[in-house]
């Protein structure tokens, strides 16, 4: 088995109790990889900061519990020689590439910026990019979880946030431009006529800078805004260089983070919404949506009770790693206790989910017949 780096427990921003002066690292644009691999790599190394960065080239990166084998169509990426990447933040799959400034936020849990629950969180950091784009002449507002939208609702900006060990992590972007007709071409969807529905539904609710305002200001515009609009939360921001251990560390991680056991991680095998493989035996697959994402659930049911189930798609769930527990604390349940052993675990481990609820999942597992 493929692992990455444990994290170190302690940030390296915090002596004697108190947080030191938030850094900025502005790196442009850089390999695609080092604009997911650099923010996986500063909370294992107990660093706090802030980057502005975009990559190089395009990819496609999907959220942690997504199943890549269901959302993208992997066949139409490979063949156009556009990488795909698995972050450990949740969320939907997206198109990424240079036309869009990408902030991440690595906050170590104990610092006061990280105080509150995920939402909180997301309104912290999401109301300054807000407030960054009106500043740019696009009036702007946070709307939750975890969107900034135009004033007639229009999304422009996306953003996922994750708890990496001890450190929380918020990752978004400026939208400058967009390229919507290869986007709607990664992902895996059941014909073409669907494609041209989705193609014409991104137009309509999400869109960008240069759609806007009919320019796109140049890269320092853009950071000196945001900067600016997130200093009344951080404090003052810190410009500085990113230490070398940093990127040393980004590529220990290189092997783990682009495996293919990290990105078909929660792939199975199934296709079809029931199948019945003998008397009181069968593998369902079904999916709901919820307000805070889509769910996909794959069950094997056994006379009423769970054999395995594999639960996957565009929501956050944090602590992600307890994603994989809760399936394991299904196995054997009736299905009429479903909902109420996902509740309880909610409760025994804390679990936050914005916009999914244990009912939520319940439907994908114990309606599944």
């Amino acid at each position: 088995m493929v692992q990455g780096p444990r994290y170190r427990g302690r940030a390296q921003s915090c002596t004697a109790g108190a947080f030191a002066t938030m850094k900025l690292y502005d790196l442009g644009h850089v390999p695609w990889i080092q604009s997911q691999l650099i923010y996986h790599a500063m909370p294992r190394l107990g660093m706090e900061g802030i980057l502005y960065i975009a990559p190089a080239t395009p990819y496609v990166c999907i959220g942690c519990h997504q199943d890549v084998e269901q959302d993208i169509d992997l066949d139409f990426c490979w063949a156009q020689g556009i990488p795909v990447f698995r972050r450990e933040i949740g969320g939907g799959g997206v198109y990424l590439d240079g036309d869009q400034i990408f902030y991440q936020i690595i906050v170590h849990k104990d610092n006061p910026l990280a105080a509150g629950d995920k939402t909180e969180f997301y309104r912290r950091f999401l109301q300054p990019v807000a407030d960054a784009y009106t500043a740019l002449g696009i009036p702007a507002q946070y709307r939750p979880v975890n969107d900034v939208i135009t004033a007639d609702g229009r999304k422009i900006s996306g953003n996922g946030v994750a708890q990496m060990g001890d450190y929380i992590v918020l990752a978004g972007n400026l939208i400058v431009d967009f390229d919507y007709a290869t986007m709607v071409k990664v992902l895996r969807v059941p014909d073409e006529k669907f494609r041209d529905k989705v193609f014409k539904s991104m137009q309509e609710n999400l869109t960008t800078i240069q759609r806007e305002i009919g320019q796109a200001p140049s890269w320092e515009v853009l950071a000196a805004k945001l900067t600016q609009h997130l200093e009344p939360v951080t404090g003052p921001l810190e410009p500085s260089q990113l230490p070398a251990e940093v990127y040393v560390g980004a590529e220990r991680l290189r092997p783990y983070l682009t495996s293919d056991e990290w990105l078909y991680k929660r792939g199975q095998r199934v296709s079809g919404r029931e199948v019945k493989i003998a008397g009181g035996v069968n593998v369902v697959h079904r999916v709901h949506k919820a307000s805070g994402g889509l769910i996909r659930g794959i069950s094997e049911i056994r006379d009423g009770r769970i054999v395995s189930t594999s639960i996957s798609g565009d929501f956050f769930f944090y602590p992600a790693e307890k994603l994989a527990a809760l399936e394991e604390v299904l196995a054997g349940i009736k299905l009429d206790e479903v909902e109420s052993v996902i509740a309880s675990f909610y409760q025994a481990e804390s679990i936050e989910s914005p916009g999914i609820t244990p009912a939520d999942f319940a439907r994908v597992i114990a309606e599944s017949l």
